[in-house]
């Protein structure tokens, strides 16, 4: 099983990734594909700054 800090880093690449994804989806004006991308940046903040950590 992943320690909380590998975990943590994980979803901080996921993160990493889906906010680049954002800025190429508003350069091509692309609303669908950022709805969904913001959505999804949602849902890995939720998991990152949980409350309380995995680790408690």
């Amino acid at each position: 099983m992943a320690s909380e800090k590998e975990v943590n880093v994980y979803l901080f690449e996921q993160l990493r990734i889906v906010e680049q994804a954002i800025k190429l989806a508003r350069t091509e004006n692309a609303s669908k594909t950022l709805a969904y991308l913001e959505e999804e940046k949602r849902y890995i903040e939720l998991k990152l700054y949980q409350k309380p950590p995995m680790a408690e």
